[in-house]
This record gives structure tokens, C-alpha cells and sequence, in this order.
């Protein structure tokens, strides 16, 4: 029997829903779609510098393998379990299809705080979850990448080691490497870029202009900040960024190259620049575009009628909860969801993972232009569905995202048509 806790999430189960009583969905279908096809669960023993010894929890789920092999990241984080993890590889399996690469859905993770691990624990703990794992992936089965508190040197490391358990060179079991080892050129800003390119396609579909648009991003990590950059370079206007700190508030504008230069050991009140609000207060501004970027359902129901802001793009994962969507939707809020909107990095993961297979790579500028092109692509495919539905964006993508993956079970036989 499916336990509960590998039930896709509640978020996920309610637009699924709301998708099978429009669509009228089977009930295969939809066994298909809210149940993963893989949960693995491993215990990682890890030796200590102090020599003891600690268990950590560790988990790969494939989520659906329909469109090609799982592909999603590997976070460290104390807070990782089995019911997270599953939840985050059924969004990969939308993401993938949406934008319509030849992958489908996974992620893994570890319960660990890195932060409390010397380097040598946690490149002894990285090479060991290859080493679990390893029967289970490879660069036709699944494709590991970075994720929350995993990072290209991570990566190198579980490059080498599944490269020495294998005995042969094989880059394209992992993204998000280093560029000497396989990298892609313009991965390390790919999610942000593709959520710019997302934001500016609505714009144009609009019939507004970018430049001059006020825009709060809550979040300064690496989405965050290379999105601010990315938009102020387009001429956006950048109100008010921050971090777990807190933020900074400028109603003419921050100085955003000051802020991104000076970002690497500072938080964004040291840096200064405006007045200081809280995160909370952030999503709140009378602005164009609020941008959460940072962690999960920031805007709920406690704040969602303080949000003043016609756009919300989404660069987390589910940062808008289930009744602040619907009341948002109400409202005529437009919500770039984050399938759609941060789906940039699954995509310069999977131009990586060619470049690997091919043994060819391209130069930052051609990465930059096909992310374009796949970005582009999915906007005008949801844009099309939410025109016909007459519905939110998020529905629209779920849609698109749904029948391609349906399409490839049909294909491959999996759930049969009844003739009418």
C-alpha cells in the first residue's frame, strides 16, 4: 500500500484535482500522476574526525520516468525527509515537461546540517550517498545536481567517486559540476535568467514594458541576487531586496551592483542603501512585481490580503500557499508559478547533461540563447492554455505539464485508451 507520506503534496493534490474534474481524468491517470514509481531510503554510516560514528538519512525518489531518465537536485538539510523529498520530485517531473526536455522528475536528499560538518566529514558524507545510490542512477537512469546546501564542488566530488565505483569517465551522471570536470557555462545564474525571461514574456504579453517596473525580491542567495542583477541590467527597478537578515527598502531605486559585489560575507542591512524593513514587510510594498525567492509559503493566508503587488513571481519552491493562491486568483493577481518560473536551472541542467553525452560544448552566449528558446517556449504554451481556460497560470502549467506526461504513458502503453 502507498504510505501516506509519499502522497504527492497538498498543494500539487488540490490543482490535480481541480485538473481531473475539468479534464476528466481517469482514475489510473491519476494514480499515475499522485504516486511516485521509486522511494528509495537509505542509512548512511559516516565516521566522524572525532571518530565516532553518526547515521544519516538519506533518500533518492523517481518520481515518473515516462519522458526520459529522473533528473533533480540532492539537498543537506536537517529538515530533509521522505515526504519532502517526494513532493519536490513530482514538481521536477511538471517542470521537466513543461518546458518540454526528454527528462522526467527526481530529487534527493540527506538529513544532515552541513554547517556542523567539517569539509572532510562532508566530502566523506557526499562521496558516500554515491556510493548508496549508485545502483539506482547513472546518465541514462537519473542525473543528480545541486540543491539546497549542495554546490558544484559537491558535485565534483560525487562525480569522482561514482566515476571510480563505475571504472569509466562518465560526466553526465551529475550537473552542476565545475566547468574544468563537464560544467555548463551559465549554469551558476540559469534559474534566475529563466524567471527574467518568464517575468519579461508576460510583459510583452501584456502589453507593458519593462523598464521602470518596481520590483521587491525577498531571497539574496544566488537566485535572488543574480535575478536582481539580471533585472536591473534590463532596466527594472529594483525597490527592495533580503536575506534571513532582513532587507532595505529604496522607493528611487537600490544600487544594485554595490549590493551584489559586496554580498559574499555581508547581509544586506550592513550593506545598506535604504531603509531597513523585515521580510514580512518586503511581499507587503505597493509594488509591480514581488519576487519570493527564498523559502516556502511566505504568502499565506495570515498575509495575503496586505499583498498590494499585481505580479508575484515565484523563484522558490511553493512560496504561495493553497487558499492565498485561490484568494490571489480572486483578486486578479497574476502568478508566475514556480514550475514555470524557476525552471531555468532544469533546463541549462539538462543542456549540460548533452553537452556531457556529446562530448561538445557550447560557449556561454549559445547556452544563454537556447535557455531563451525553451523559456520562451513554455510561457506561450501555458499562456495559450490560460487564454482557452480563462484561468490562472499555475493551472495552465500544471495542464500543459500533465497531458505531455499522460501522452508519454499513453505511448508507451501504460494507460490505455478506451475506444468511445
Amino acid at each position: 500500500m502507498q504510505e501516506k507520506s509519499e502522497v504527492v503534496c497538498e498543494v500539487c493534490k488540490l490543482q490535480l484535482d481541480k485538473i481531473a474534474e475539468a479534464r476528466h481524468l481517469t482514475e489510473l491517470e491519476l494514480k499515475v500522476l499522485n504516486q511516485p514509481k521509486r522511494v528509495i531510503n537509505i542509512n548512511i554510516p559516516i565516521i566522524m574526525d572525532d571518530g565516532s560514528t553518526r547515521i544519516f538519512p538519506a533518500y533518492r525518489v523517481q518520481y515518473n520516468d515516462a519522458r526520459g531518465p529522473t533528473k533533480g537536485g540532492i539537498r543537506f538539510h536537517p529538515k530533509v525527509n521522505k515526504k519532502e523529498i517526494n513532493e519536490l520530485a513530482f514538481l521536477m517531473s511538471l517542470k521537466c515537461a513543461l518546458v518540454d526536455i526528454p527528462l522526467s522528475g527526481g530529487k534527493g536528499g540527506v538529513q544532515v546540517n552541513p554547517r556542523e560538518l567539517s569539509e572532510g566529514e562532508l566530502q566523506r558524507l557526499s562521496r558516500a550517498y554515491i556510493r548508496e545510490f549508485a545502483p539506482f542512477i547513472g546518465p541514462d537512469r537519473d542525473i543528480p545536481a545541486p540543491d539546497v546546501n549542495t554546490n558544484p564542488k559537491v558535485m565534483g566530488w560525487m562525480l569522482d567517486e561514482y566515476e571510480k565505483i563505475t571504472g569509466k569517465k562518465a560526466p553526465g551522471v551529475i550537473t552542476g559540476k565545475p566547468l574544468t570536470i563537464g560544467g555548463s557555462r551559465g549554469r551558476l545564474y540559469s534559474t534566475s535568467l529563466g524567471g527574467a525571461i518568464i517575468l519579461g514574456e508576460y510583459m510583452k504579453s501584456a502589453g507593458k514594458g519593462g523598464k521602470g517596473t518596481t520590483v521587491a525580491i525577498q531571497g539574496f542567495g544566488n537566485v535572488g541576487s543574480h535575478l536582481a542583477r539580471i533585472l536591473d541590467e534590463w532596466g527594472y527597478k529594483i525597490v527592495a531586496v533580503s536575506d534571513s537578515k532582513g532587507g532595505i527598502y529604496n522607493k528611487s531605486g537600490l544600487d544594485v551592483k554595490k549590493l551584489v559585489k559586496e554580498n559574499d560575507g555581508k547581509n544586506v542591512q550592513e550593506i545598506g542603501g535604504g531603509e531597513k524593513i523585515s521580510n514580512e514587510e518586503l511581499l507587503e510594498l505597493g509594488v509591480d512585481v514581488v519576487v519570493p525567492a527564498a523559502i516556502e509559503n511566505v504568502i499565506n493566508i495570515k498575509n495575503m490580503k496586505n499583498i498590494r503587488a499585481k505580479i508575484v513571481l515565484e523563484m522558490a519552491n511553493g512560496p504561495v500557499t493553497t487558499g492565498a493562491d485561490d484568494y490571489l486568483e480572486e483578486k486578479g493577481v497574476v502568478v508566475l508559478p514556480d514550475i514555470l518560473a524557476n525552471s531555468g536551472g532544469v533546463v541549462v541542467s539538462y543542456l549540460e547533461w548533452v553537452q556531457n553525452q556529446c562530448n561538445y560544448y557550447w560557449k556561454e552566449d549559445e547556452v544563454n540563447r537556447k535557455l531563451e528558446e525553451y523559456m520562451g517556449h513554455a510561457f506561450a504554451e501555458t499562456e495559450k492554455v490560460r487564454a482557452e481556460a480563462k484561468g490562472s497560470y499555475r493551472r495552465a502549467a500544471y495542464i500543459v505539464a500533465i497531458k505531455r506526461i499522460l501522452k508519454a504513458e499513453e505511448d508507451r502503453g501504460i494507460i490505455v485508451k478506451k475506444k468511445a
